[in-house]
């Protein structure tokens, strides 16, 4: 399989389409840390391969900090288990079939769209947004935080 995807101040899906809003960036600027970001959007296409259709396929969603550490996404929803309260991936299952007017061997593309709002940054660093399909890291998308230098005069 393949994923094309990008980062967005929002998306939605609708008719089999992503409808992206301020897309195709990679650097916040912040005047201060900790910092929360209003809303991240996430475009993302899965090209299924004729060969993998009518099939279970997992779809993944998580971000690490330049040392690897997996970031918190949000709040865990009422119900979920988590032992800090916190979710670390995004996702789920999708089965694609094979329409009676598609021509054999013919891909099929499924589009995806997550927003994810109230990111609380720590600290200014390279962060990567990774999309894996059934366990593997397909793409990758650096999302860096960077802080404003202070503008005005000096504190005394």
């Amino acid at each position: 399989m393949e994923v094309d995807a990008m980062l967005a101040d929002s998306v939605v899906t609708a008719e089999g389409k992503i409808y992206v809003q301020g897309g195709g960036w990679n650097t916040i600027y912040v005047q201060g840390l900790p910092a929360r970001h209003d809303r991240i959007g996430i475009a993302v296409l899965i090209r299924v391969p004729w060969t993998a259709t009518n099939e279970s396929h997992k779809v993944d969603v998580r971000m690490e900090d330049s040392d690897g550490g997996v970031m918190p996404l949000g709040d865990a929803p009422p119900g979920m288990e988590s032992p800090d309260g916190k979710i670390y991936r995004l996702g789920g299952e999708f089965n694609v079939g094979r329409p009676p007017m598609l021509p054999p061997g013919d891909e099929q593309v499924v589009p995806i769209s997550m927003n994810i709002g109230g990111l609380l940054f720590e600290k200014p660093d390279a962060y990567t947004i990774i999309v894996a399909i059934d366990g593997t890291d397909l793409k990758r998308l650096p999302l860096r935080i960077a802080q404003l230098p202070m503008t005005g005069p000096l504190p005394q």
